[in-house]
């Protein structure tokens, strides 16, 4: 129980710290947002596929997580035991 703890101590702390660190990040190569600029410029839908695929990457890794937490959820779960009717 005890490592469990500390265990869940240290990962908060790490998530702290990653949230509140900066970091300086450029996140398109050149041809990606020379092709995003481009595409609203002259009214394709090209920019707004990019952004669906970019929105679909984010996804994947959340749903992937809420499937682990459900099933972890569903295996570890206590059943509760009914008292015999007399």
């Amino acid at each position: 129980m005890k490592t469990l703890k500390s265990f869940f101590i240290t990962s908060f702390l790490w998530c702290v710290l990653q949230v509140f660190t900066p970091v300086i990040v450029s996140a398109q190569c050149a041809m990606c947002s020379l092709n995003a600029e481009n595409s609203t410029q002259h009214g394709n839908t090209q920019g707004k596929g990019l952004n669906n695929g970019i929105f679909f990457l984010l996804a994947m890794p959340f749903l992937i997580g809420v499937g682990g937490g459900i099933l972890w959820y569903t295996k570890f779960r206590k059943k509760e035991e009914k008292a015999p009717l007399l």
